[in-house]
């Protein structure tokens, strides 16, 4: 291994021992975004050499059920996911690790740029599932390092208009420097949500076609189902909170689609 990033989800084990449903209950590594430099392969690996630079795909799923069959492989009931209990991580200075989840990096990608790979697939998978395009304005809920990501996956899918928003004005810079057409600074008061949302409407100066909730708060969401047109879209990226309490009975007089990344 020679670049790992620490992740959300790393910290999360470290401070509280849990994330969601996955509890930690013994020592474990953590770190799942990571490249590193090919030392060895078995006999009968015929697309990578030694010295070969790779990005590595964190998730190795049974490939038998059906969900592997169908080719939705994220979702295997079987899958061991680096640092997420029991699997051990990345964090270290070897791994043994399938041939067919280690990608080759072109030689103008650094291995710290190939360690992003995971975290900006999950930008990429969501405006995938968001159907993200030339007609489509997006709204970002959170300007952390995947709401970042998101924001320029969302470019490159070819969104002519992106807001991003954030409580934190450095994050909010950030996302200017990257690209966002506008940044609108919120609270954390659940109360404001009316009002942000108004002000959502006027930043993006047209319709807010997708919101991409890249924190997963119940303020986040609910401000994401506020600020979104009638027939539009509500992704949930982030996964703040466990539980959350959103106004969905509006929300569906409006009948926007409302999913996750998976």
């Amino acid at each position: 291994m020679k670049a790992v990033g620490i992740c959300g989800s790393d910290v999360h084990y470290l401070k509280e021992m849990r994330l969601a449903d996955f509890v930690v209950t013994e020592p474990m590594v953590i770190g799942h975004e990571c490249a590193g430099i090919i030392e060895e392969v078995g006999a009968e690996v015929k697309h990578l050499a030694l010295g070969d630079r790779v990005a590595i795909e964190p998730g190795i799923s049974c490939w038998r059920c059906n969900l592997c069959k169908e080719g939705r492989y994220n979702l295997c009931p079987e899958m061991k996911f680096f640092a997420t209990p029991p699997i051990h991580g990345s964090l270290a200075n070897q791994i043994v690790h399938p041939a067919d989840l280690c990608f080759k990096l072109p030689e103008n990608v650094t291995l710290e740029e190939g360690a992003m790979c995971e975290p900006l697939s999950v930008g990429v998978h969501a405006c995938r599932r968001a159907n993200v395009g030339p007609e489509t304005n997006v709204l970002v809920m959170g300007a952390g390092p995947i709401g970042l990501v998101t924001l320029l996956a969302a470019r490159a899918f070819g969104s002519p208009r992106i807001v991003i928003v954030d409580v934190d004005d450095h994050r909010l810079s950030v996302a200017k420097e990257l690209g966002a057409d506008h940044t609108v600074k919120v609270s954390t008061n659940i109360n404001d949500v009316s009002g942000e949302v108004e002000r959502i409407k006027k930043a993006m100066g047209a319709t807010v076609d997708i919101t991409l909730d890249c924190a997963g708060f119940s303020k986040t969401m609910s401000t994401a189902l506020g600020a979104t047109s009638s027939g539009g879209k509500v992704c949930l990226v982030g996964m703040g909170h466990i539980e959350m309490t959103v106004p969905l009975a509006p929300a569906a007089v409006r009948y926007p689609s409302f999913f996750s990344v998976e």
